[in-house]
């Protein structure tokens, strides 16, 4: 696979290190998001739920909140006026706990039922998009890999896309990440996945560990 820019050598080859250094992490990541796909309604509910609360907060208090409220039942029971108080270490708490009670009604009591009504990926990423309220590409990318079928999807969040752009795999950082821009970069990254044999899955996780230092949901 060729790719038509030149690509930052260091950063590459830190990269590819990086892919054998954490290898085993890696591994038990992937397998945990396989697995994922199989959990019972409640907790692959919480899965969708989670990038929900994600946009604009940090992923490690929206996950806490989730286990807050799933232990205590208001993720499947509360209205919007009991989540909200939760909600305190994310930003927009009041529209994401009005987000949350949508999202339940619109998937029910078998979520996995609802969304994974064909095999196509895309076609399933897109009904995410026009349908749950308060999940772009982003998120719905995020929970699809989360859920086992990240192979070949993009999460384009600010951590991957400057280390896309320090790679030169693309040339700028858009300030507005539209539905087209989204996929283009897509597309890019994509490529650069197949350059260096790095499933998307997998090269999401070490770009994220390589801006951040650890690996997370």
């Amino acid at each position: 696979m060729v790719i038509c820019v030149k690509i930052n050598e260091k950063l590459n080859n830190e990269i590819l290190e990086l892919n054998k250094k954490l290898k085993d992490e890696l591994d038990l990541k992937i397998k945990s998001y396989k697995e994922a796909y199989h959990f019972d309604d409640e907790k692959f509910f919480k899965e969708l739920a989670f990038c929900i609360l994600t946009p604009q907060s940090k992923a490690l208090n929206a996950w806490d909140i989730i286990e807050k409220i799933s232990e205590n039942r208001l993720l499947y029971t509360g209205d919007e006026l009991e989540l909200v108080d939760y909600l305190n270490t994310i930003r927009f708490k009041n529209t994401k706990a009005k987000r949350l009670v949508l999202l339940r009604e619109l998937v029910g009591l078998e979520p996995k039922k609802v969304i994974f009504f064909t095999d196509d990926i895309f076609e399933i990423r897109r009904w995410l998009v026009e349908n749950v309220n308060g999940m772009g590409l982003k998120e719905a990318s995020h929970f699809l890999r989360n859920v086992g079928f990240g192979e070949n999807i993009a999460i384009l969040d600010r951590h991957i896309l400057r280390v896309l752009k320090e790679l030169n795999v693309i040339s700028e950082i858009p300030k507005t990440l539209s539905y087209k821009i989204y996929l283009e970069i897509e597309e890019k990254m994509r490529k650069y996945s197949n350059f260096v044999s790095i499933p998307m899955d997998r090269l999401d996780l070490i770009l994220w560990y390589r801006q951040v230092g650890y690996m997370f949901k």
